[in-house]
């Protein structure tokens, strides 16, 4: 790892004057970011703790929406969503394991947007809003492909607002050695309709499964999805599993994902 300077600002503002700084990185949970620079693939000059920053922290709730800080670690959402939004809480318990989640951000973790990480379905499936210290982007236009987003240089993510649904489930399929999902479905249902989306198995990272989104949105059952299938163009094909494979996990995790939020 190449030699650093590191500053922990308290306030937003100052995150944001010290991430001006040449070759600064925004650092939150440091999961990803940390073992890259050990790895000498990364070596910023300046490192920006986020969390020191208090208003980037805690999880509420107003008018159906449940606003996270970016700077919370998974394991307080975990905690803290459990009574009114019992499918995220569950999906943040499952995360890596205790030292990662009680390390990694979620604010972190959707800037970085892994293709197999777990919170940026969750963010899609539920029409989240990512709020910035400049602006509100849409879940819909601010995942961009794998590991690719609509940040620009020098934006932080401090707060995540996901509108709570009726019902919802994440179903994961884990790669027992990263605890990552192998391929993961994330499924809520609001009044307007079912949102299903899809981490872990395209190569363009997170997606929406509109075909199943249509036939839940109608029929609230895993026998409306029975006659669809995903294609395996674009999905990840590894070790772990063939494109096909995971084409496959997509309608299984979404059948299951359903028979648990029913």
């Amino acid at each position: 790892m190449h030699n650093f300077e590191f500053v922990r600002p308290t306030s937003v503002d100052e995150a944001v004057a010290a991430l001006g700084a040449e070759e600064a990185q925004a650092l939150s949970g440091g999961q990803t970011l940390l073992p890259t620079m050990k790895q000498r693939l990364a070596a910023p000059a300046v490192l920006v703790s986020l969390t020191g920053i208090a208003a980037m922290k805690g999880v509420s709730v107003a008018g159906g929406v449940m606003t996270i800080g970016g700077a919370t670690p998974h394991a307080v959402v975990a905690r803290e969503a459990k009574a009114q939004f019992p499918a995220l809480a569950a999906l943040a318990g499952n995360i890596g394991d205790p030292a990662v989640r009680n390390r990694g951000t979620i604010g972190g973790s959707i800037a970085n947007n892994d293709p197999a990480a777990c919170y940026p379905s969750a963010a899609l499936a539920t029409g989240a809003t990512i709020v910035t210290n400049t602006r509100e982007i849409a879940a819909d236009d601010f995942f961009q492909g794998m590991f690719a987003t609509a940040l620009e240089e020098g934006e932080i993510i401090t707060a995540v607002k996901l509108p709570i649904p009726q019902a919802a489930n994440y179903q994961k399929f884990v790669q027992p050695a990263s605890r990552f999902a192998l391929t993961g479905v994330f499924l809520a249902k609001y009044p307007a309709g079912v949102r299903v989306a899809v981490t872990g198995a395209s190569g363009d990272g997170v997606f929406r499964w509109t075909e199943a989104e249509e036939a839940l949105s109608a029929n609230f059952s895993a026998e409306a999805i029975s006659g669809l299938s995903v294609e395996a163009d674009g999905m990840i094909g590894d070790l772990h599993g063939t494109p096909e494979y995971r084409a496959h996990l997509v309608k299984v995790l979404t059948g299951r994902a359903v028979k648990a939020a029913g």
